[in-house]
């Protein structure tokens, strides 16, 4: 861990980038070992193929952290800010032998549970996978030594997972025993250079997948992947999740064939960079018509109760600048942002506090004459009688 006081300015600056990026989208590679002869496919092609073995999912989003940290950040941070940020990662490919910038793609997803076979009620599975060029085996390990002891290791299908209870949310599983999914992190192995973090049944889905079981859908990581340009894109079907929650398509133990299958809801949103700007294209399934101006008017209002909670004005012009539209069958949402905007939010989120202004002292206290009452003596009578 990178902790000496030099360093702090870039990380402000990497978490404000990487905070800009998820503000703006509405809402892994486990593939085999590398060819000796390098591939002419094309990084969405490629990209494509390696995620094609994840497991199932609702939600997918996609980040290309290698673009983001080597073409964007240059065009957005102080230099000063860019100098430190490689700094660090020097320092990080030096002690954990990762450099941020070496990282093909992250990806984070969720998958939606049927209810139990007594009807309780599921929190969704989540899961992250990082693949790139760095050593996995070695970053479990570091994982391992931080963890002091807390990191045990089981066997799944000829993988080792590892696993680590998260101890405030397992005492709260006596009384609402539905955390109990939360309660437990899992990391594991895919390959060489693909690692995943999750709740344990979605890690060993994940495992699952890669030797050809219950593997994500073709027509999900399309759409998610649908511009090969984008730096971070994300689809999903709400609907499908909603269906699974309510038991409209069984239970985990009594699986139910739909009685009716819509795509309403099913969303695709990415962001993309030209020479001067990032550009915003997001589509959301609406059925017809009149069901897009509905829901139209619900983002519109959501938009706007957003903007009335955020005080800078620049979030807010960004915000205001989207671009909601209602066609026939679905609901586009379009807004194109200046990276010199982009720029000055994340100056303005990564400068130093002010220091408070030095407390000034209090005034004098006012001194009030206070006039002594007159003593009045009464001289004694020396007259004899």
């Amino acid at each position: 861990m990178i902790t000496s006081p030099q360093n702090k300015s870039h990380v402000r600056a990497l978490l404000a980038l990487l905070f800009l990026v998820f503000t703006l989208v509405p809402v892994v590679r486990a593939q085999e070992a590398q060819p000796l002869i390098k591939s002419s496919a094309s990084p969405a092609q490629e990209a494509m193929a390696a995620l094609a073995t994840l497991p199932e999912a609702d939600s997918i989003v996609y980040i290309n952290p290698k673009r983001i940290l080597t073409e964007v950040a240059p065009r957005v941070m102080q230099p000063k800010d860019l100098e430190n940020m490689v700094a660090a990662f020097a320092e990080m490919k030096t002690k954990a032998g990762l450099d941020p910038r070496t990282v093909e793609y992250l990806v984070i997803s969720s998958r939606f549970k049927k209810p139990t076979a007594d009807l309780n009620f599921q929190l969704p599975d989540f899961m992250m996978v990082a693949s790139g060029d760095f050593d996995g085996a070695a970053l479990i390990q570091l994982a391992r030594e931080a963890a002091k002891g807390k990191l045990r290791e089981e066997t799944y299908n000829s993988k080792s997972i590892n696993l680590f209870t998260i101890e405030d949310i397992e005492k709260q599983t006596g009384t609402m025993p539905f955390l109990k999914s939360l309660s437990e992190v899992a990391i594991a192995l895919l390959n060489g250079d693909t690692i995943a973090v999750g709740t344990t049944s979605y890690v060993k889905a994940a495992i699952d997948a890669a030797a050809g079981k219950g593997r994500i859908s073709p027509d999900l990581l399309s759409s998610a992947l649908r511009d090969p340009s984008a730096l971070v894109s994300t689809a999903g079907s709400p609907w499908t999740a909603f269906a699974k929650t309510f038991a409209l398509l069984g239970t985990e133990n009594n699986p139910r064939t739909p009685k009716c299958e819509m795509k309403l809801g099913d969303y695709y949103a990415s962001i993309t960079m030209d020479g001067t700007s990032f550009k915003v294209r997001g589509a959301m399934n609406a059925d017809n018509p009149d069901t897009a101006k509905i829901i139209k008017s619900l983002m519109t209002m959501g938009l706007n109760a957003v903007v009335s909670n955020i005080k800078d004005s620049k979030a807010q012009a960004a915000i205001r600048g989207l671009t909601i539209t209602p066609t026939e069958t679905e609901v586009l949402v379009l807004a194109d942002i200046s990276q010199q905007t982009v720029a000055d939010f994340i100056r303005d989120t990564t400068a130093p506090k002010k220091e408070e202004a030095a407390v000034t002292a209090p005034a004098p206290m006012e001194t009030k004459t206070t006039t002594k009452p007159t003593r009045r003596t009464r001289r004694r009578s020396t007259k004899k009688p």
